[in-house]
């Protein structure tokens, strides 16, 4: 009997459905985190990510200088590190460029990644150069981490605090900035420097991770539950929560949006950048509650926005009742393929 789904393309089948696929390829204790985890020692565990950019899809010259470009590259990579509670160690580049693009494009590209990696002690370690017809950079990430503590999307519970470690929104107004520079007027032009810097050059928050493991506590045992939210903030919750068989409650009002943006955009344009408009590099946790207010206390921007539940679905509410609920689903994120 022929496979009904045998002449799908990709656009038909979709990033998520084509991902399904291709990890039946894999190890299923291997793949559905953000990186890799192989043990190579007793105590210690190699975190293991890849990430790949494509000229026209994650970059232009439109938005993004050569060193922008590889500052977010390398920051997407160590994001997903940081997203697992590994501490990165280095990084191998696999560069496709035209025969005619410019020699100083590449190593003005090397040394924004390299100004990024220098920020957390990480090298670049090895890579491949090879002809094409569209510049595309492809990093594989090399990290640290001990496997007691490593932060995994299906460790979730029902009942346990949804924290954001960040402002959401920031990096889809910058670019929005950056293709329509007479837009914004309304606003200051230190908060409009600051969406156009998240745009350009996102933070990886290797930062949080010792405000999540100071030191061995047997009332907060590990793993914690957790993602990046490099595809949107409502993606990284509906990862979680499909990933470890639970639901959610988030509330509105308690989402870090950037300053001035509901002023520029109105408040629900602001709200769907925050929730679908990705790249934004913030850790999305599922902690006990009390944990979640303590770290919440200790990181600026930080916030608690919401509640595990045990129904599967993920929805978004008002406490205020301005707002009807609204159920969040990967449909209205960003998708590769459409």
């Amino acid at each position: 009997m022929k496979d009904l789904d045998s002449e799908l393309s990709i656009r038909e089948l979709g990033e998520q459905g084509l991902l399904k696929r291709l990890q039946a390829f894999c190890p299923a204790d291997l793949v559905g985190d953000d990186a890799a985890v192989l043990t190579t020692q007793p105590g210690k565990s190699l975190v293991v990510t890849t990430d790949v950019l494509v000229d026209g899809v994650h970059f232009s010259d439109r938005t993004t200088s050569p060193e922008d470009a590889g500052w977010r590259a390398a920051a997407a990579n160590l994001s997903d590190l940081s997203a697992m509670g590994a501490t990165p160690l280095g990084i191998t580049v696999g560069l496709g460029v035209p025969g005619d693009l410019a020699i100083a494009w590449v190593e003005r590209l090397y040394q924004g990644l390299t100004e990024c990696l220098a920020q957390y002690h990480t090298v670049i370690v090895g890579g491949d150069v090879v002809r094409s017809p569209v510049t595309t950079v492809a990093i594989t990430a090399f990290g640290q981490a001990d496997p007691t503590r490593l932060i995994r999307r299906a460790a979730a519970q029902p009942g346990q605090a949804i924290v954001v470690t960040g402002i959401h929104g920031a990096s889809r107004a910058g670019l929005e900035l950056l293709l329509h520079p007479d837009q914004g007027h309304n606003l200051t032009s230190s908060d409009r420097a600051a969406l156009i810097r998240a745009h350009q050059r996102p933070i990886p928050r290797l930062d949080v991770l010792p405000f999540l493991f100071p030191i061995p506590n047997p009332k907060y045992p590990t793993p914690f539950a957790g993602m990046d939210s490099s595809d949107g903030l409502a993606d990284a919750i509906l990862q979680i929560c499909r990933a470890s068989g639970v639901g959610a409650q988030i509330d509105r009002h308690q989402i870090p949006i950037p300053a001035g943006l509901s002023r520029w955009v109105g408040a629900e344009q602001a709200m769907k950048w925050a929730l679908y408009g990705g790249e934004d590099f913030e850790l999305v946790l599922c902690l006990p509650t009390d944990f979640a207010a303590q770290l919440v206390d200790q990181l600026d921007q930080s916030a608690m926005i919401g509640i595990t539940t045990a129904q599967p679905d993920v929805w978004l509410v008002d406490s205020s009742h301005t707002y009807p609920d609204e159920q969040l689903s990967f449909e209205q994120g960003f998708q590769h393929f459409d």
